[in-house]
């Protein structure tokens, strides 16, 4: 029993038949979870890091070509489907990134033609206009009945030395068999 009810049936003027007075369950219940909730609103409301940070942001493009190498590998499941496929990524950048990356890739074939999809990861190292360091890029390619989807981003925190806090996004042209690339991305002018 709490001491609520402990007392009051100590009391000379219980009996079985006092109520118990009701206790504002609801009322506090309400009470915790709005106030929750408005905490909640409040912290996604506030901006991260000084304004001082913020505003020595630099968004900037760099441009240039590459060369890739891509090797194909035995899938982790040798009884798989022969429409998937693992690859390995070697690639050299020039222009703005002149860089090296290794990566790896999954592919997925339909049997409609010009339907397919893969997904990759490579660590990109080197020399951003002047700046060195290393990050991660992330791809998610779909190619639905010969109209494709290209997405590469960098990977959230995977900068490194000059590159730290580096965001972006990454596109990819490919005319006459050549490969270029066209980067948009943010870094602290801190570095």
């Amino acid at each position: 029993m709490s001491a609520f009810v402990e007392r009051r049936a100590s009391s000379p003027a219980w009996t079985d038949e006092t109520p118990v007075p009701p206790f504002p369950v609801k009322r506090i219940l309400v009470s915790v979870v709005a106030s929750f909730l408005f905490s909640v609103f409040l912290f996604a409301q506030t901006p991260r890091g000084s304004a001082t940070q913020r505003e020595k942001a630099v968004t900037a493009h760099a441009t240039g070509g590459f060369d890739v190498k891509v090797s194909p590998e035995a899938l982790a499941d040798k009884a798989a489907d022969v429409s998937l496929g693992r690859m390995t990524l070697n690639k050299q950048f020039h222009g703005d990134l002149d860089a090296t990356s290794k990566g790896e890739m999954l592919t997925a074939a339909t049997g409609m033609k010009g339907s397919g999809a893969y997904v990759a990861i490579e660590r990109v190292t080197g020399t951003l206009r002047g700046r060195n360091g290393s990050f991660v890029l992330q791809h998610t390619g779909i190619m639905n009945r010969g109209t494709p989807e290209l997405k590469i981003a960098v990977v959230p925190d995977s900068g490194t030395g000059q590159l730290t806090g580096l965001t972006g996004t990454m596109n990819i042209k490919i005319a006459d068999g050549k490969h270029s690339y066209d980067f948009e991305y943010t870094l602290p002018d801190n570095q």
